[in-house]
């Protein structure tokens, strides 16, 4: 990022931005021209001109916005935002009390999916693996999957039993394991949140195992008979991690104050 943060005096609240500095700064860290989405990426709803306090979360939520509201926020940084391919476009229930607290509030939100999965040092895979300790393998053969979006690398354990246990602590949450064929683990892949239809490219990749947020129907019967270790680990949990290092990162070149606000969420 080129833009200085400028500074602001003992005391005093953070000097800010503007909206579309910040909006710069985001779309030059995450280029969300580079994916093909399901939705927009960007600002999604326009609020006040003068950003002081940046709150990041993982989902546009009632409860992230009206969290963000009592925290004096400006602008609000998410991984899902409000708007997404196939929706009828209608303003009602849910939809109009999320936007009514934003408008009312002169909230800013922006929402960066696949880009916030994707960077390779801030992102959801990435920050993902740096708490997990997988070590990603360099270059292109680290990458694997639509959009090189998956990772491969090398894991901190060496069966799939282990390494379940393993993310159940780091993460704090449940972990559902399928692993029949009981193999050491050489290669893991990963891809946060509901990259289930991942799977089978992962194995294709040669992973031992493949890590992320949820599994559906078909990916049980695709690990018994291919002999990979499936982790099911909850889409929110982990991506809990890409928002607030990107909107830290921002914040500190911005000369923002940033929170990271975590609606807890089960899936």
């Amino acid at each position: 990022m080129t833009v200085p943060p400028q500074a602001s005096r003992p005391g005093e609240p953070p000097a800010g931005c503007s909206r579309d500095a910040l909006r710069s700064a985001l779309d030059t860290l995450l280029e969300p021209a580079r994916f093909k989405d399901y939705g927009p990426n960007g600002l999604q709803v326009e609020g006040r001109e003068r950003v002081r306090h940046l709150v990041s979360g993982v989902t546009a939520s009632r409860a992230l916005i009206e969290a963000a509201i009592a925290d004096g926020a400006d602008a609000i940084l998410v991984h899902h935002g409000l708007f997404w391919r196939g929706q009828s476009g209608c303003v009602t229930g849910w939809m109009k009390q999320r936007l009514a607290l934003l408008l009312q509030h002169d909230i800013s939100l922006f929402a960066y999916h696949l880009p916030l999965d994707a960077h390779p040092t801030l992102g959801n895979n990435a920050q993902l693996a740096q708490r997990l300790g997988l070590a990603p393998l360099p270059g292109g053969w680290g990458r694997f999957g639509d959009q090189d979006l998956g990772l491969l690398g090398v894991p901190p354990v060496d069966t799939a039993a282990a390494l379940a246990t393993h993310v159940q602590a780091v993460l704090g949450r449940p972990v559902t394991l399928l692993d029949t064929a009981q193999r050491p683990l050489r290669r893991v892949a990963w891809c946060s949140g509901g990259a289930q239809g991942y799977f089978e490219a992962a194995i294709a990749a040669g992973a031992d195992a493949f890590l992320t947020g949820e599994i559906s129907e078909p990916q049980a019967h695709y690990a018994r008979e291919c002999g990979v270790a499936y982790l099911a680990c909850g889409h929110h949990a982990t991506e809990r991690y890409g928002a607030p290092a990107v909107a830290a990162a921002v914040a500190l070149s911005l000369g923002l104050s940033h929170r990271f606000i975590d609606v807890d969420n089960p899936a």
